[in-house]
């Protein structure tokens, strides 16, 4: 009886604790708090911190990789003819439960069923209205390669620092399809990291717009968009497939979801697929995405140095990404003759519609009469293709 009893506590996860895991369980906690209390897009936080909480859990093994029996090994390499000379261990290893939903993150199928949700609510009409806002979502990738040379200074290879860099387009999918397939091996960092920063824009944004803009440019109303047409909204996702594709093939994936989901939208006549890929679709993956990117921020492997500068590198993507669309945004002002807010431009980075809201918070605080919304979403859409172009262009240098 007293064996069964010593058993049973050297069964739990009490026995043993390591501090390493506490830690990680305070940090999800803290996660959870910003997103419960604070509001801080609990539709990604709450999953992500409690992913992290499950996989930090002592001896639950939730993570914990599948294992074939020594019987289908051997079976495999009869198949492919090979000479089986080492023993081969006769059990089998299930898994853990997250990790069967991570794998939809390292083979990079949960990312473009992102982007095609994430295009089926998406309004194209305000950047077809400004095309200009093109630059804006092109300047705010600028934090992307700036990091990507940081991370090089640090001892990352070209893989490594290409994934890290895409943290700074603001874009959890893009960063996840980018890692998988340039860095598994710091895909866990570099997820946690791009979720969390998107999450924080609110906090981040603010002070970066308001140092680099005066009042007077702040208070900027700008003239109304002009319409646009059902033809033209239903052109756009067919030909930016055509001209991204053919120019960019790796960035086919991420790019041709986004502007599939966008056609079930502006055609009319999916109503249902619509309905699919903005609500049920989307929410299903968002729930695994969240859960299996939190899961991978497992003690050992996020409390080591690489982490650390894998979280500095990307709030200083992010911050410089924000800081270049607002400064061009500058630019626009005075070429236009204080026609462009330069607020806008802080949306160009890829948190859809996060970014464009926190330009409309920040314009209202100062004029409470002026509404940005709609044309900081111009930035922000372009800030969406901008990322999936990058995305392309590193695994096309890189990959």
């Amino acid at each position: 009886m007293g064996q069964a009893i010593i058993k049973f506590i050297e069964s739990t996860g009490f026995y043993g604790f390591p501090w390493q895991n506490g830690v990680m369980i305070l940090i999800s906690c803290f996660l959870l708090y910003l997103a419960i209390k604070k509001g801080f897009e609990p539709l990604l936080l709450v999953p992500i911190a409690f992913g992290m909480l499950l996989t930090n859990l002592p001896k639950a093994g939730l993570m914990a990789p599948h294992h074939l029996n020594g019987e289908t090994l051997r079976q495999i390499a009869e198949g492919l003819h090979l000479t089986v000379t080492q023993p081969i261990a006769e059990h089998a290893d299930p898994g853990g439960l997250l990790w069967y939903f991570f794998q939809g993150d390292e083979l990079g199928i949960f990312p473009p069923i992102i982007f095609m949700g994430v295009g089926a609510m998406t309004d194209f009409g305000p950047l077809i209205a400004n095309p200009k806002a093109l630059l804006l979502g092109a300047a705010a990738q600028f934090g992307i390669f700036t990091t990507f040379l940081g991370a090089i200074l640090l001892g990352f290879n070209a893989q490594q620092a290409g994934a890290i860099g895409i943290i700074g387009g603001a874009d959890g999918p893009t960063a996840i399809y980018l890692a998988s397939r340039l860095a598994p091996e710091i895909l866990g960092p570099i997820a946690v990291a791009a979720y969390s920063y998107m999450a924080l824009v609110p906090v981040i944004q603010p002070p970066i717009m308001m140092a680099l803009t005066t009042k007077k440019e702040r208070i900027v109303k700008m003239d109304q968009l002009r319409p646009v047409s059902q033809k033209e909204k239903i052109l756009f996702p067919v030909m930016v497939t055509l001209l991204v594709s053919l120019m960019l093939p790796p960035a086919t994936a991420l790019v041709g979801m986004l502007m599939l989901g966008n056609l079930f939208r502006e055609s009319m006549v999916v109503a249902r697929l619509t309905e699919t890929a903005t609500n049920a679709l989307i929410n299903i993956v968002t729930i695994f995405l969240g859960i299996s990117v939190g899961a991978t921020a497992t003690a050992e492997r996020f409390l080591q140095l690489e982490t650390i500068k894998i979280i500095v590198l990307g709030v200083l993507a992010f911050g410089v990404g924000t800081a270049a669309g607002v400064l061009l945004g500058k630019i626009m002002y005075k070429v236009s003759g204080g026609k462009i807010n330069p607020l806008i431009g802080s949306a160009g980075v890829s948190a859809v519609p996060m970014a464009a809201r926190v330009s409309q918070v920040v314009g209202q605080k100062e004029n409470p009469s002026n509404f940005l919304l709609m044309h900081a979403m111009g930035p922000n859409v372009a800030g969406v293709i901008g990322s999936a172009v990058a995305a392309g262009v590193l695994l096309s240098l890189f990959g």
